[in-house]
């Protein structure tokens, strides 16, 4: 029998390992900014076309490459960042692997220009596939410039998958500015379609963040710094009085290496508990520098991935010092002892106030001070006699001269039991613990899930506006103007259209901000920064988590974002329109996520209960 397993060729094997290093253009610029930090660039430029589908061009000011390195760089596992075991636990630098460009070069047309500091001539390599085409010597500037075309040319199944412009050029939005907020010290530009998005002078951290996203940040940052004996912790938080309701302003870096954690993040969303409404999300930039002995970051392609040897005592370390950087800016509340509590929670609760605090119905003309005089007649009046008559803690109504009305305990002003539940018996639809909505119908009775029951209402709504574009609109008295980081901003000004359609006027204003003019009708009374900022971050976790079209997931976001939400108290007018509404949809028994909407309890299962 022949032997039937051989060795993949080099093209074909770069074109597999592609597919993990090299997801979409972002992935390439990550691995491009990173060779370039690792050169030693003082001065980087980014050059994008077409959100990276047509060019991708980063230019450095590094230590360059001689032409045997340039030919080396292109081979799989080639680098000069390791050359032993031992190296793989004590990285310092941001590439380590040898693969990020031998496989950009396996799927795109690659050009290399390169030029050591001590020789008059660099090296020009230009790549189609891994097939070197051209190697000679040419004059360039000090430092390296790779430019890549036409990102997976031969694999056209994976050009096939990319997203649109809007949400590609966020993705390298998102690249840059990490790898820039990671290197204060270097100076960045990026060029989008021969117009200039950034341009970030080096200096210090809190300037590149102000650069960054906007002068607007000036006031909300909070210095953070904390060390311990193999750790410490530096950065800035933001205030909580300018968290968004969107999530994406949140950095964590290891070594100067970006990384996503879940469990770093609890960390800093614990030192801010108490401190954020519902749905926010404070800013950060947090730098942990640690020996690289206890840090694994071989653990993925990415390299957003890391492992510590005891995240315990980072978490700890990390939420200590947001903690500390609260309290040192004075964010965290201190207590008004002087007001009183309780009595304010009990006259909110009957939503009643009493305007005369001197009791002036009890005021008698030869008393010299009838406030005293008065109190003490009735005290006296009710101690004498307990149970004939006592002043009632609720305040049932005032006349417009500010008198309040007394209720006397009697016999004739209590309902008895019978007269109660005759009354109760009568309503046949009530809430419970503000969640559910409980009727009775023919087979039994009916439970109703409010949050899950409007979803679904406002998810058909928002379908119908975006299929008809009639999505009716209610113009604001005051504008709004929002500032969006410029990923977000490319988002938004890609789904104008649509967003129109469901009945949003928003205009772009200045580089990254926009205002919004218009809301959808139906919302009613909102604040506006907040029900976009929500719509966009449900939009973008909708669209990490499911694969559906663009209209459907804003329908979703924006129903999810507007529907009511558990612990509303409603009236019997409004439950019974949340119920007709809801039997009127075309698929009344599920909300947009698959949550059940309402249950029927039949009466054999309650008869059950109690004939066991």
């Amino acid at each position: 029998m022949p032997d039937i397993i051989r060795l993949l060729p080099d093209s074909l094997a770069n074109q597999i390992a592609a597919g993990e290093v090299v997801q979409r253009p972002a992935s390439a610029i990550k691995e491009l900014l990173e060779n370039s930090i690792d050169a030693g660039a003082t001065d980087i430029k980014v050059i994008i076309k077409e959100a990276g589908k047509t060019l991708m061009q980063v230019m450095d000011n590094g230590k360059g490459m001689s032409e045997t390195d340039a030919r080396m760089s292109l081979e799989r596992h080639a680098t000069s960042k390791i050359s032993k075991t031992e190296d793989l636990f004590s990285i310092r630098t941001m590439g380590f692997r040898g693969e990020a460009l031998a496989s950009m070069a396996a799927v795109s047309q690659l050009e290399i220009k390169t030029r050591q500091p001590d020789a008059e001539l660099g090296t020009l390599l230009y790549v189609e596939a891994s097939e070197v085409k051209k190697q000679e010597p040419a004059a360039c500037e000090q430092g390296t410039s790779i430019c890549i075309k036409n990102l997976f040319y031969n694999v056209p199944a994976r050009r096939n998958f990319l997203k649109s412009n809007g949400v590609e050029m966020k993705h390298i939005t998102d690249e840059f500015q990490r790898v820039a907020l990671a290197n204060p010290e270097v100076s960045f530009s990026l060029y989008q379609n021969d117009l200039e998005a950034y341009n970030l002078p080096a200096g210090k951290l809190s300037q590149r963040i102000v650069n960054l996203f906007g002068k607007n940040y000036k006031e909300q940052l909070a210095s953070c710094h904390e060390e311990a004996a193999e750790i410490s912790i530096h950065g800035y938080i933001g205030k909580p009085e300018f968290a968004k309701k969107t999530r994406g302003e949140q950095f964590f870096f290891v070594n100067k290496r970006f990384v996503r954690s879940n469990y770093l993040n609890h960390a800093v969303m614990n030192a801010f508990e108490g401190l954020l409404a519902e749905g926010s999300y404070p800013f950060y930039v947090l730098f942990i520098d640690i020996d690289p002995i206890h840090v694994d970051v071989n653990v993925h392609p990415t390299k957003t991935e890391i492992k510590f040897d005891d995240e315990r005592t980072v978490y700890a370390i990390v939420r200590a010092a947001a903690k500390q950087a609260l309290a040192t800016h004075n964010i965290t509340p201190a207590l008004d002892f002087s007001a009183d509590i309780n009595l304010g929670s009990k006259m909110d609760f009957r939503r009643e106030t009493i305007k005369d605090k001197n009791y002036s119905q009890f005021k008698s003309a030869g008393s010299n001070n009838p406030q005293k005089s008065n109190q003490e007649h009735w005290e006296k009046l009710f101690h004498e006699h307990p149970g004939k008559g006592s002043l009632t803690s609720d305040v049932e109504r005032e006349d417009p001269e500010g008198s309040m009305t007394l209720t006397f305990e009697s016999n004739l002003n209590t309902k008895s039991e019978s007269e109660v539940m005759s009354t109760d018996h009568k309503k046949s639809i009530f809430q419970l613990h503000q969640r559910y909505i409980i009727t009775q119908v023919k087979s039994g009775m009916m439970i109703v899930d409010q949050q899950a029951a409007h979803e679904r209402i406002l998810f058909e709504k928002y379908m119908g506006c975006l299929r008809s574009s009639k999505g009716a609109s209610q113009q604001t008295l005051f504008p709004q103007t929002l500032s969006l980081n410029p990923g977000d901003h490319s988002l938004v000004m890609e789904m104008e259209e649509e967003l129109k359609a469901l009945g949003f006027l928003v205009e772009p204003f200045g580089k990254n901000d926009i205002i919004i003019k218009g809301m959808p009708a139906e919302i009613g009374t909102v604040n506006e920064k907040e029900v976009f900022e929500g719509l966009i971050e449900q939009f973008k976790r909708n669209k990490s988590e499911l694969s559906i079209p663009r209209k459907e997931n804003l329908a979703r976001a924006l129903a999810k974002r507007t529907a009511l939400k558990h612990g509303l108290r409603l009236s019997e007018e409004e439950m019974s329109g949340l119920i007709d509404q809801l039997f009127a949809c075309d698929s009344p028994n599920y909300a947009p996520n698959g949550q059940v909407t309402f249950y029927i309890l039949e009466l054999n299962k309650i008869d059950n209960f109690f004939n066991k």
